[in-house]
């Protein structure tokens, strides 16, 4: 699977990756609304590249990596995850971490322009849902802006590194889509 805009190349992680991918993740800010944490090691890192190797689009129930790189150095800037769910047919769930340093930078809204054109146009999803930490404002805006409306908020639903945290559900239907975005 590979995706290009004017700036990014969005390919499965691969072995070059674990590095670049070990270090933003281990970073605190990066990993505040995470499920990992910064203790995130390189052999965890290598275990899900490896559990990817083929590169495709998932079968329901499992997830892949997609690396974002820049286009021009091949810098590793981030990542998509992608997961098809397992229990509804054409639908899918994303999510968007990048490096601090590659934040503010319009390169979430790109990566993930481009991800759900694919899903849309070349997947033919009927839904794609995202979710995130309600105290995640930057996630939610980019949601926002990619045409996702929040559907849900689950109070105090998730026990994630010893606090009840609150999560909030977005969801984009192909029929909501601006035909401006394809």
């Amino acid at each position: 699977m590979l995706l290009t805009t004017a700036r990014l190349t969005m390919a499965p992680l691969s072995e070059h990756d674990v590095d670049a991918f070990t270090e933003y993740r281990q970073d605190p800010d990066v990993a505040r609304y995470q499920s990992w944490g910064t203790d995130y090691s390189r052999a965890d890192a290598e275990r899900l590249v490896d559990d990817q190797r083929d590169g495709q689009v998932p079968s329901p129930g499992n997830w892949l990596q997609l690396a974002v790189r820049e286009t021009s150095s091949g810098r590793l800037l981030g990542d998509l995850a992608l997961h098809r769910l397992d229990d509804q047919p054409d639908t899918f769930e994303v999510g968007v971490t990048l490096a601090r340093s590659s934040q503010g930078r319009g390169i979430a809204s790109e990566a993930l322009s481009a991800l759900l054109c694919f899903l849309f146009d070349h997947e033919h999803a009927h839904r794609v849902v995202a979710f995130c930490d309600s105290r995640n404002t930057p996630v939610a805006r980019l949601l926002a802006s990619a045409g996702f409306r929040q559907e849900s908020r689950q109070v105090d639903a998730d026990w994630s590194k010893g606090e009840w945290t609150t999560l909030d559900g977005h969801a984009l239907l192909a029929s909501e889509r601006d035909p401006a975005r394809r």
